[in-house]
């Protein structure tokens, strides 16, 4: 494919992953629509951290997913759509499951039938490895079994149905990548790596939940080239595809890799506030990603010491944004 004046859109653009992909789609030359939800502020989210130069060359559009009408007229003349908008905060979906729904799930219809309607050249879902729940066996491939261990979990296993229901029954081309646990620059301190860091860099002790979970981390700018990979290939319209790094941390000798890189002596402990309830905690995640290699060449190339050192330096010089003294949900 080549970008060049490429129409697209991007659904939840002013989030984490979604800043650094439409940074990305700047650069290969595409016409980039970037949609944020609306806001009296007119805050665009972590797209004002985007250099002027980029943000000089989005046409920024501010509205909501779970509005059709409003994702018919941000869909209208574009020629593909990355849609990443969706509510992800694991812990908060204990307390608010009816707005995961409406919108990780409401959402996706919405962008979906107008797809359709609009008859657009490639639709790329984002999933997340959060809907394999507790790994069954490990490296997980694609044909691992769903598990709904959280309402979020729950909410993107319908989307990702929906989205399949809507390839299988009216040809919408729709690809679904389903992304390991990103990490990097830009991150909200919600997640575990910012959480770490900041309270490594601003007192004694760090907070955490459960520290034996394992996880597959991979870097956002290798993320983000499965996103630009996946839209590329012809192969992946119909497919799920898993993007990680096929390698795995406990959460506890993550919190020890990052207390050595900054040469520091700190505690870390479990605080229960941080758990979650037992049967619903994902204890071990790690990706094959083989498919991903022979379906659309795409490989992970940041080591997690590279892609920590530069997550270091971004929340070091942005710690006044992190807020290490509360738990952020």
């Amino acid at each position: 494919m080549n970008w060049e004046n490429k129409k697209v859109l991007v659904t939840g653009a002013g989030g984490f992953i979604g800043s650094h992909l439409v940074e990305r789609l700047v650069e290969l030359g595409a016409r980039v629509r970037a949609l944020v939800r609306y806001n009296s502020r007119n805050d665009w989210g972590l797209i004002e951290l985007l250099p002027t130069l980029v943000k000089d060359h989005l046409e920024v559009v501010a509205g909501d997913v779970t509005d059709p009408f409003g994702v018919a007229r941000a869909v209208a003349g574009c020629e593909v759509i990355f849609h990443l908008a969706a509510l992800i905060a694991i812990p908060y979906s204990y307390t608010a499951p009816s707005q995961f729904l409406a919108v990780n799930c409401g959402g996706i219809l919405n962008l979906l039938e107008a797809a359709r309607q609009q008859d657009v050249e490639c639709f790329v879902h984002t999933s997340t490895s959060e809907t394999y729940g507790t790994a069954q066996y490990t490296p997980i491939d694609e044909k691992h079994p769903l598990k709904g261990q959280s309402p979020y979990s729950a909410s993107k296993i319908g989307a990702d149905k929906l989205a399949e229901s809507y390839y299988l029954s009216f040809g919408v081309p729709v690809a679904t990548i389903r992304p390991f646990n990103t990490y990097g620059p830009r991150q909200s301190a919600r997640a575990v790596i910012p959480t770490i860091i900041s309270q490594a860099l601003s007192g004694e002790v760090i907070r955490l939940g459960s520290l034996t979970p394992v996880r597959d981390l991979n870097y956002v700018s290798d993320t983000v080239e499965g996103f630009i990979k996946v839209a590329e290939s012809p192969r992946a319209i119909g497919e799920v595809i898993n993007i990680g790094s096929g390698k795995s941390v406990s959460i506890g000798e993550l919190a020890e890799k990052i207390v050595d890189l900054l040469g520091g002596n700190k505690r870390i402990i479990t605080e229960n506030e941080r758990v979650r309830p037992e049967a619903s905690e994902v204890l071990e995640l790690l990706c094959d990603h083989r498919k991903a290699r022979e379906l659309i060449g795409w490989e992970p190339r940041v080591s997690l010491e590279e892609g920590l050192a530069r997550t270091i330096k971004f929340i070091q010089e942005n710690l006044s944004r992190y807020k290490p003294e509360i738990y952020n949900v």
